[in-house]
């Protein structure tokens, strides 16, 4: 038995691993927290469109402006929908896109 509580021959290097996985898990903690409030945060702020599954046929675009959320869904209707003309859209040689309003047409 030693005079000084304090000085131990401690060298047991499982108390080492323990301490390691304890501050692993504090972090792991953290980072739980941050990215759980991430998303709500990016919603949060201003002006936002999120598009998920970008190009498929579940396609779906959240529109946030101010206190407005607009929600569109793809469907199986291409290309329809009501409107009038607006004006004719024409493609160059170099692949450059021209749109002409109905106004200015001959």
């Amino acid at each position: 038995m030693s005079m000084h509580p304090l000085i131990e021959d401690d060298d047991d290097p499982m108390l080492s691993l323990v301490n390691l996985i304890d501050v692993f898990l504090v972090i792991v903690i953290i980072l739980f927290v941050v990215l759980a409030q991430s998303p709500l945060q990016m919603l949060a702020g201003e002006d936002v469109t999120v598009i998920r599954n970008a190009g498929k046929a579940d396609m779906e675009i959240l529109i946030k402006e101010g206190e407005k959320l607009t929600h569109y869904r793809a469907s199986d209707e291409i290309g329809t929908g009501r409107g009038t003309r607006a004006g004719v859209t024409y493609r160059l040689d170099d692949g450059t896109l021209v749109y002409v309003p109905e106004s200015l047409q001959p």
